[in-house]
């Protein structure tokens, strides 16, 4: 995969939306999250190479996954596997991107994200 770069500013709207959505203690689409923050094309693929670099940082710091308050907009209401994928490379998930364990594990680490306070991020380095 070629590397996407986002923006600083994006990057900060990106951390500042997850933020409310965790006080707020609900989930946001991608879509959504893309119309937020009007990422240039191709949308998808920032906010995803975003997400997965967020994950990457949360493990490291051993905190909860904040990119799992990001969702799909199908009945699933679970994030997209290559979400799992990432997750599962972290050591955070193993099992089946698409069954009951994926959508168990999910859901009790959202409730962690919910119930955690992250350190200020204001100088984080993208």
């Amino acid at each position: 995969m070629s590397q996407v770069r986002i923006s600083r500013q994006h990057w900060h709207s990106l951390l500042g939306e997850l933020d409310l959505a965790r006080r707020q203690r609900h989930l946001l689409t991608y879509r959504a999250l893309i119309e937020r923050l009007q990422l240039p094309t191709p949308a998808m693929q920032t906010l995803t190479a975003a997400l997965e670099y967020l994950a990457v940082l949360d493990a490291r710091a051993e905190q909860p996954l904040r990119s799992s308050l990001v969702i799909s907009q199908g009945a699933s209401r679970l994030p997209r596997t290559g979400f799992f994928a990432c997750v599962e490379r972290l050591g955070r998930f193993s099992g089946p991107v698409d069954g009951l364990e994926a959508a168990s594990w999910h859901a009790s680490e959202v409730v962690r994200v919910f119930e955690y306070s992250y350190p200020e991020e204001r100088s984080a380095d993208c």
